[in-house]
Order: C-alpha cells, then sequence, then structure tokens
C-alpha cells in the first residue's frame, strides 16, 4: 500500500519522518528515523476510546520509549479524525545527544502541523456502509 503523503523535519543532524495513511475514514501514521528506523510502539484512539500505547521490547531487553512522540502526536491529530487513529513509532539515533532529544518533541509538533494542515486541505470523503437488517441475511 502507498502512503497517502509523507512529511518530514529535520534538526540536530537527523530526521523524524511521516508516512500518512488515509484507509476510509481512519488514520494510520507511521513515524521512523535516526539511524536505525523501527517499530517500537503503536499508539491507538477511536472516537469511544482512551489513548492505548503497546511498547515492545529492544533488542537490549528494555522497552522502546518511542511513545514519547507518538503519544504527542495523537492529540494533535485527534481533531482531525473522523475514524480510528493509529500511529507506529520507531527512531533511534545511536548515542542520542540531549539536544537531539529535546528536539524530537519540536519536531513532532511540526510533523502534527504538517499532518493537520495537509488533511484540512485534503478532507477525507467517504459514503457510510451498508448493513443488512436484523431480518435480512445475504442472499
Amino acid at each position: 500500500m502507498q502512503s497517502t503523503h509523507d512529511f518530514s523535519v529535520q534538526a540536530e543532524n537527523y530526521t523524524i519522518s511521516a508516512a500518512l495513511f488515509t484507509i476510509g475514514p481512519d488514520i494510520l501514521i507511521i513515524i521512523t528515523g535516526g539511524d536505525h528506523p523501527h517499530i517500537g510502539d503503536v499508539t491507538t484512539k477511536s472516537p469511544t476510546t482512551d489513548l492505548q500505547t503497546i511498547q515492545y521490547p529492544s533488542h537490549d531487553g528494555r522497552f522502546h520509549k518511542d511513545y514519547f512522540l507518538s503519544e504527542r502526536l495523537a492529540p494533535q491529530i485527534k481533531p482531525m479524525l473522523k475514524g480510528n487513529l493509529t500511529i507506529l513509532a520507531g527512531v533511534h539515533v545511536d548515542h542520542i545527544t540531549q539536544a537531539q532529544l529535546n528536539a524530537s518533541f519540536d519536531m513532532i509538533d511540526q510533523l502534527a502541523a504538517q499532518i493537520n494542515n495537509w488533511l484540512a486541505n485534503h478532507p477525507v470523503t467517504i459514503s457510510k456502509p451498508k448493513y443488512y437488517h436484523h431480518d435480512e441475511q445475504p442472499k
């Protein structure tokens, strides 16, 4: 599947990218970057559920901390949601510095602004699904 649109921000000698996928009314965002992109966590939000994150264990047994990025992005995208939101995040910078770590928060804010701007200018238009009534069956 091809992403709907791609975004990126560079600061402190590394890049964070976001691939946006619109799937019906739902949004999937894949955040990657640094020296070793990966999937470190999955953050989800639906119109009727709270934010939820699953962290994956890293190669050294600790859990990835990419939720700092995905959980910062999710509330900023929430006003644009018409359906569900899923964010996969995995950014690793070898021997990350405090300045690089601090920059990641502003980078996510910039990505959120880019994504919201794109979504505002490219609204998703879909028809509502059709269901059988309680007394109907597939033919």
